[in-house]
């Protein structure tokens, strides 16, 4: 059994009221805009760190971070980038990466929405986290946790916290 945060959209935040909702994960996903390569830092000294980088972030968080990440927990294989759309939406190339990769959990950031949804089309679970961060359009912080345990996503749980 893993116990998976994602979050995405951080514009270098990871205050307390997150750092609290994943205490108990074992892994974080950060489906990209670190921020910093900082704030990446201080993420993967609290938690595992899985990441891919977004449209603000630099070179230097490029570098360290690719722009689609693959993995596989407990039987279930993952995708991840920053800029990947929705089902029947997804963005340029992200399709063809789903078509390849066969991932049963597609998890995308950028938009700053929260979105849980059933690909029937590609029989995946797509999530977008929204944004954990105060940068952006949002009026809701968000972040998502979950389980995995022996090849079933299970236990789904938002945290939601006031932006201002």
């Amino acid at each position: 059994m893993k116990r998976i945060g994602i979050i995405s959209d951080t514009h270098n935040v990871f205050d307390d009221k997150v750092r609290n909702f994943l205490k108990d994960v074992d892994l974080i996903i950060h489906a990209g805009d670190f921020g910093t390569i900082e704030l990446a830092d201080e993420i993967s000294a609290f938690k595992e760190l899985v990441g891919v980088y977004g449209n603000i972030d630099d070179y230097i968080v490029r570098g360290d971070y690719p722009q689609f990440a693959s993995l596989e927990i407990e039987g279930v294989k993952i995708l991840v980038t920053h800029i990947g759309g929705y089902p029947q939406h997804y963005g340029r190339g992200v399709e063809k990466m789903i078509r390849e990769e066969r991932p049963r959990l597609f998890i995308s950031g950028h938009s700053h929405i929260l979105k849980v949804i059933n690909d029937l089309d590609y029989d995946l679970l797509h999530i977008n986290p929204g944004a954990a961060g105060f940068h952006g359009f949002h009026r809701v912080r968000t972040a998502v946790r979950f389980v995995i345990e022996d090849g079933t996503m299970k236990d789904l749980e938002i945290g939601e916290w006031a932006r201002y």
